[in-house]
C-alpha cells in the first residue's frame, strides 16, 4: 500500500517538526521519526508503510492526514524555523479605505500601498520561514489598485490566507474569484451599533455579503470592536453569529490611537469594556505560547513597508521589507509571563490572559504614569 500526505497538509518544521492542516487550521506536533516518514510520503512517489507503524497510518488516515490516493500539490521548503517562529504574519497591503470609521487605529490613510512585486518577496520569505497564516489586511484590502494581481500570487503558498473586510466590496465577482480559505468580516454591533461606528446603511451590507460568502462555501470569522455604542448588542449578536455557522468570533477593545483619540464617544473604560471579552467563540487567529505574553508568533508589514511587533506598534517599527523578514522578526524581543507586573500578584489568570494585548498595557500604564505625576490621582 502508497500513501501520500493529502491535499490541504503541508509539513512545517517550527519548535517542533509538525504537519499543518491548511483548510482546518490544525497544527500536529511530530516526533522526528513521524516527520521523516511523513516527508517520505510527501513526495511524489508517496510512501510504502515500513516505516511507520500502523498505529500511526491509522491515525493519520482517521485525521485525513494520509490518503491512499496520488496527491499532485507543490511542497514547501523545510528550512527550520527561528526560534520563536514567525507563524502569523499581518500583512497590510494598503491603508486606503472606503469607511471612516470612528474607532479606527489607523486614523487618515496616506494612501500607501505595497507593490505586487515586493508582497510576492514577502510572501516567499514568509514560507521559507515555515509560516502558518497570512493575515491580509487594510485599509480595505480590496482597494488596492493591483488586488487582482495579488490574488493571482496566493495559491503559490502553503499557509492559510484569510482576507480581513468591511465587506462593502466584496461583490459576487469578486468572491467567486478569491484564492483565500477565510473571510473575517468587521461587525461591530446589531444594526445600531455597527452603524453608529461605521456608516450608514453598512449594516445590511456586510451581513448579506456574509450570507454570500456562507453561500459560496468559504469559511467566515466575524471580529468585533466593543464601544460605547454597542455594549448592549453582544446578546443578539451572539445568537445570530452561531446560528447563522460563523467560525471564530474575536471580540476585542480597540485600542485608543488614530479616530478613536477624538471620538471619546465610543470609548469605554477598560473595567467596563473587560467584560465584554467574555463574548466570542472559537480558536482565534492568533495567540502566545506557554510562558509568554501575546504576540509570540505574529508580526505586522504595514502599507508603507515598515514591519512593527503588531500594526499598534506602528509609530515604532523595527525594520522594513526591504531588508526581509528575518532580520526584523530577530529585532523583536519575545514578553515573558514571568517578567509582567502582574505576575508579581500570583494572578490565578495569567496563563489563559497572557498578559493582554502588550499595546493596550503599555498605553495604559504610560496614562497611570501621567496622572500621577499632574497629582491627580
Amino acid at each position: 500500500m502508497r500513501y501520500y500526505l493529502s491535499d490541504g497538509f503541508v509539513l512545517k518544521w517550527l519548535e517542533t517538526p509538525s504537519v499543518y492542516d491548511i483548510k482546518e487550521d490544525e497544527l500536529y506536533e511530530l516526533d522526528n521519526a513521524a516527520f521523516e516518514f511523513l516527508k517520505e510520503c510527501a513526495g511524489s512517489d508517496g510512501c510504502g508503510d515500513e516505516r511507520a507503524d500502523n498505529e500511526f497510518i491509522d491515525y493519520c488516515i482517521s485525521e485525513r492526514i494520509l490518503t491512499t490516493e496520488p496527491v499532485a500539490v507543490k511542497r514547501s521548503s523545510l528550512l527550520k524555523s527561528p526560534i520563536p517562529s514567525l507563524r502569523y504574519l499581518e500583512l497590510q497591503i494598503t491603508d486606503k479605505c472606503n469607511l471612516k470609521c470612528g474607532h479606527c487605529y489607523i486614523g487618515k490613510p496616506k494612501n500607501n500601498e505595497i507593490s505586487p512585486d515586493k508582497i510576492k518577496i514577502v510572501l516567499d520569505e514568509f514560507e521559507e520561514m515555515q509560516g502558518l497564516r497570512l493575515l491580509i489586511t487594510g485599509g480595505e484590502p480590496l482597494m488596492h489598485s493591483h488586488f487582482d494581481e495579488i490574488n493571482t500570487l496566493l495559491p503559490e503558498y502553503n499557509f492559510r490566507k484569510i482576507l480581513f473586510t468591511n465587506g462593502l466590496l466584496l461583490n459576487e465577482e469578486v468572491l467567486k474569484g478569491l484564492n483565500v480559505d477565510e473571510i473575517q468580516f468587521s461587525v461591530d454591533g446589531m444594526k445600531r451599533g455597527h452603524e453608529a461606528i461605521r456608516g450608514k446603511g453598512t449594516y445590511k451590507i456586510v451581513m448579506k455579503k456574509i450570507h454570500e460568502a456562507i453561500d459560496a462555501g468559504i469559511i467566515v470569522s466575524i471580529a468585533t470592536m466593543v464601544h460605547g455604542r454597542n455594549i448592549d448588542e453582544f446578546d443578539e449578536m451572539d445568537d445570530i453569529f452561531r446560528k447563522i455557522g460563523i467560525k471564530d468570533w474575536t471580540v476585542d477593545v480597540p485600542c485608543v490611537s488614530g479616530n478613536l483619540k477624538e471620538n471619546h464617544i465610543f470609548q469605554v473604560p477598560p473595567e467596563i469594556a473587560g467584560r465584554y471579552l467574555n463574548y466570542g467563540f472559537g480558536g482565534g487567529l492568533h495567540g502566545g505560547g506557554e510562558g509568554f505574553a501575546c504576540g509570540l508568533h505574529l508580526m505586522s508589514v504595514l502599507a508603507d513597508g515598515n514591519i512593527c511587533k503588531c500594526a499598534f506598534y506602528s509609530h515604532t517599527p523595527v525594520g522594513n521589507i526591504s531588508e526581509g523578514l528575518r532580520k526584523s522578526w530577530q529585532r523583536i524581543m519575545p514578553v515573558k509571563l514571568d517578567e509582567l507586573e502582574c505576575s508579581d500578584i500570583s494572578c490565578r489568570f495569567i496563563d489563559e490572559c497572557r498578559g493582554g494585548c502588550r499595546f493596550h498595557a503599555e498605553d495604559s500604564r504610560k496614562k497611570k504614569t501621567f496622572t500621577n505625576a499632574m497629582g491627580m490621582i
